[in-house]
């Protein structure tokens, strides 16, 4: 079936977006070179270089904001102030009450408050006193155009203020926390990490990324993950509806949740020291190509073309990256070859980079238990794609795609083959 008769469906971003976020992190990486801004403050720049772009051209040219998702009806009259302010108030106290929780979270939590997690706590101790006053008047505009103002927000202030607001909808008030908890958990951490992997390109030396193979890979690596962070740290703080890049949905099963957590710090599994670490008495890719100079250029490539399809997955979503949630339907970019193009780029990396089937120590026994560790860690993130398959396969778009993928996607229909099934028509492949 020709790729015109069986036409993928559209995606719910543009390639413009990420492709104008790019633009703008790289002229503020290179003012950044120029003047040696390597420090925290520089690398949350980055983030807002990357994400003024996005916004403007979501805005002005996709004009996502008069999607029929995001829930605002422009063309209506504006309803006056007065006749949502009682929606409003309970709206704002379910918000104050959420931020309020997620401060008492990280309170609690000490591992926020020293290391990279400071910088996250610092900057939002900075950043509340303008949210407090900045979402009282925001939260009343976007009612007055709201087809309906009464959503998961307005339900979880009824659930915080009690009876005189009414009775909430549980399910609502579950939706409501769910979102707000992934949002609160992986921003910080997010945060955290952009000033290291900002610093990280900012003080390469162009000389020294020429020196050899492995020095180029390193400083291409590193280019590669800073735009995946700062890219994914923009779609974690524009959860908006204006921008139809709010949370639809995040997701509500507890296996979903425990696959994604054990793969970030305080519970990531395979840290090292941890359950599935997978480099006892290893090395790293470059260590075993010492001197072999053809093959270091071979497994750069490899490495570099691998962390780039992985970074082009993240820009591919634009304003709506984020773990856990659904923020519309991705079928542009990588997202036409298999539907965990970042899972499974970065799980193929780390077989490449890290090697452990050898040791320095030659012995049989680490050989087999690293080898065995990351294939229990490729087994963690192909069960985090199935919980994300279920959370999704809920909307019909989401299912057309899926079907269409298994139809047309290269990488199911290559897995569909080696397993002797067919390849045409629906099939369900493993990924």
């Amino acid at each position: 079936m020709s790729k015109y008769a069986d036409p993928c469906p559209k995606s719910a971003v543009s390639h413009g977006v990420g492709i104008a976020g790019l633009l703008g992190l790289g002229l503020w990486t290179l003012v950044a070179r120029h003047y040696g801004m390597n420090g925290p403050n520089a690398g949350f720049a980055a983030v807002v270089a990357c994400g003024v772009p996005m916004v403007l051209w979501s805005l002005i040219v996709d004009r996502v904001h008069r999607n029929a998702s995001t829930g605002i009806d422009w063309a209506a009259p504006a309803r006056p102030w007065r006749a949502v302010l009682d929606v409003s108030l309970v709206k704002i106290a379910g918000l104050w009450a959420t931020w309020l929780g997620i401060a008492v979270f990280y309170c609690i939590a000490r591992w926020y408050w020293s290391g990279n997690y400071r910088f996250s706590m610092d900057l939002f101790m900075a950043a509340i006193p303008w949210l407090l006053a900045a979402s009282v008047p925001y939260v009343i505009w976007l009612d007055r155009r709201l087809v309906e103002p009464k959503d998961a927000t307005h339900a979880f202030g009824q659930w915080v203020i009690g009876g005189a607001a009414g009775v909430p909808d549980k399910a609502q008030v579950a939706h409501h926390a769910r979102a707000w908890a992934v949002k609160g958990f992986f921003l910080a951490f997010m945060i955290s990490i952009v000033p290291g992997n900002f610093a990280s390109v900012v003080d390469w030396q162009i000389e020294d990324a020429f020196r050899n193979p492995v020095a180029m890979a390193g400083f291409l690596i590193a280019v590669m993950f800073m735009i995946d962070v700062c890219m994914a740290t923009v779609g974690y703080i524009l959860t908006l509806k204006p921008l139809d890049s709010h949370i639809r949905t995040a997701n509500p099963l507890l296996s979903g949740w425990v696959a994604a957590l054990i793969c970030y710090p305080p519970f990531v599994l395979m840290g090292n020291g941890g359950p599935l670490d997978y480099h006892a008495g290893g090395a790293e890719w470059d260590v075993w190509t010492q001197g072999m100079v053809p093959l270091q250029w071979l497994l750069g490539v490899v490495l570099v073309l691998l962390t780039g399809i992985y970074a082009w997955a993240t820009v591919a979503f634009g304003l709506r990256f984020s773990n856990l949630t659904h923020r519309g339907i991705l079928t542009h970019g990588p997202y036409r070859w298999t539907r965990h193009p970042a899972y499974l780029s970065k799980n193929l990396f780390w077989w490449f980079s890290s090697l452990p089937f050898l040791s320095l120590s030659g012995s049989l026994t680490d050989m087999v238990r690293n080898s065995a560790m990351l294939a229990i860690t490729n087994a963690v993130y192909y069960w985090r794609a199935k919980t994300e398959e279920a959370h999704l396969g809920a909307d019909p778009d989401y299912a057309a795609y899926s079907a269409w993928m298994a139809r047309n996607g290269v990488v199911p229909r290559f897995f569909a083959w080696m397993a002797g099934r067919k390849v045409d028509g629906v099939v369900q492949p493993a990924e």
